[in-house]
């Protein structure tokens, strides 16, 4: 006999289903919802600084090319936020040094400070001489030039975000600028030359930046993690490499990040350097000898004395990356609006406090709104890191580029940064590689090509995506950019 209060078990598989499919419906709202969400933050970031751009125009005839430009100099700031801050925060947070929460906060705060602080208060609008300034003696055929350069790869910066590629903002704006300007005065207006060693460098920045860090993570392999004891090791050398990071980032910042403040040439930002390197080492023992008290002769204890390094480091980097990128963003913005207001296409304009905001901010809500996706890439997908290995591409992204700047050579320091990821995973893969071979060949048998395919530390599939999505930058901004101007100046 049954109970009359009991249900039937049919009954009860028919509400676990209904409850299954309720949970699932949850799930996939939310996974809508999260990037719908971001879209629609981003959206009112835009509007908003069109709006403070109406405000601050006055009326004027051309103030809706201004508001317009405002708008597009936001979205183009968003995207620089989403795919080029990753290059510095990636590797801390693949080598588990910051959480993601604790990286965005940092980059937020240092990208926007080195933006506002030492962003650029002169800016080539014609970017850096790629298109000769008197060979667009028109106004409005300059604006439509401008507009289309910053559409174009605000555009391209967005898919390639999307894609997964942390590509170079800086070669993004100039392919624009070539392609609007090749369209507006003819392929003699462009400078050839410079042209070409922007191409030389997507080679130059990504094997000086992997040869650097591979040389740093020889070094701390062959001097601290394969010695038999590695806590005197680490004591030795670990304040001296701090010290090196510290008088680095002393040049790199003197030369690129504050140059807006204080002009200081190459000569002097290095004396700068070694003295900033000796206090640090110096100060740094006795700092290290406790930090390495009671620690177990391990290489993976070692490895945390790299941990905080490795953040003040990518808060640097932040910073620096804040002082020079957003003219990137905002250059155009700037272009436009000193070509609406004073009627002329100078070559250097000023740019006004409210643009740079719009640049600053802009830069870290598309961090915070779609940077985590570029930050796991560069940080936990390519290779794996710890922070001994974020620390040397660190190390080499500065190094690399006091290193250019030096040699006149125009690299990026995106390709830098990634290339220093590739090659501390090609370094571990060779070290790998050839201690198994002289393992095997102690048992006088041969590595076989699978053995050395299960080696592979480095996903090849990456590597051909961002080197793909680097070669095509320049020449698909330009190509957009040249159709988005024929058709802007059509309508205008």
């Amino acid at each position: 006999m049954t109970d009359p209060g009991a249900r039937p078990v049919n009954q009860w598989k028919t509400l676990d289903k209904d409850l299954a499919r309720l949970s699932q419906l949850e799930s996939a709202t939310a996974a809508i919802g999260r990037p719908v969400v971001a879209t629609g933050i981003a959206f009112v970031f835009v509007v908003v600084c069109a709006l403070l751009a109406f405000v601050l125009a006055g009326q004027q005839s051309g103030t809706l090319i201004i508001v317009t430009a405002a708008a597009f100099g936001a979205y183009m700031a968003l995207n620089i936020g989403a795919n080029d801050v990753a290059n510095n925060m990636g590797p801390a947070v693949g080598a588990k040094a910051l959480t993601m929460g604790g990286a965005l906060v940092i980059a937020v705060v240092f990208e926007t400070a080195g933006a506002l602080i030492a962003g650029g208060d002169v800016v080539g609008t014609i970017s850096g001489g790629i298109v000769a300034p008197e060979a667009v003696a028109d106004t409005d055929t300059f604006i439509w030039a401008m507009m289309s350069a910053l559409i174009a790869s605000a555009l391209w910066l967005n898919l390639a975000t999307w894609m997964g590629a942390p590509v170079s903002t800086t070669h993004s704006i100039v392919g624009g600028v070539m392609g609007a300007g090749i369209m507006a005065a003819g392929f003699g207006a462009v400078n050839w030359p410079t042209m070409g060693q922007i191409a030389a460098s997507w080679i130059i920045s990504p094997v000086l930046g992997g040869v650097v860090a591979a040389l740093f993570l020889a070094f701390i392999k062959g001097w601290i993690n394969d010695v038999p004891d590695k806590i005197t090791a680490a004591r030795r050398w670990v304040p001296v490499l701090i010290g090196i990071m510290a008088g680095t980032f002393a040049t790199y910042l003197a030369m690129k990040g504050l140059k807006k403040v204080v002009d200081i040439d190459l000569g002097t930002a290095v004396l700068l350097g070694l003295a900033v390197a000796t206090v640090t080492t110096l100060v740094m023992r006795p700092i290290i000898r406790r930090q390495s008290e009671g620690m177990e002769n391990r290489k993976k204890t070692v490895k945390k004395l790299f941990g905080l390094p490795l953040i003040l480091s990518a808060a640097l980097l932040s910073f620096a990356h804040g002082a020079n990128d957003v003219a990137n963003a905002v250059g155009p913005l700037a272009a436009i609006v000193h070509a609406v207001q004073d009627q002329g296409t100078a070559a250097k304009v000023e740019i006004p406090l409210w643009v740079m905001m719009i640049g600053a901010f802009g830069i870290s809500f598309g961090l915070l709104l779609f940077g985590p996706k570029l930050i796991k890439m560069v940080g936990q997908e390519i290779t794996k890191l710890n922070p001994m290995r974020a620390y040397c591409v660190a190390l080499s992204a500065a190094i690399t580029v006091i290193i250019a700047s030096w040699l006149g050579l125009p690299v990026s320091s995106t390709h830098i940064a990634v290339g220093g990821v590739f090659g501390v995973g090609f370094y571990r893969e060779w070290h790998a590689e050839r201690r198994a071979r002289a393992l095997n060949l102690q048992k006088g048998t041969p590595l076989l090509a699978e053995e050395r395919s299960r080696r592979k530390l480095v996903r090849r599939a990456h590597v051909l995506s961002i080197g793909a999505a680097w070669v095509v930058t320049v020449p698909l901004t330009a190509a957009l950019s040249a159709v988005l101007f024929t058709v802007l100046r059509a309508i205008g």
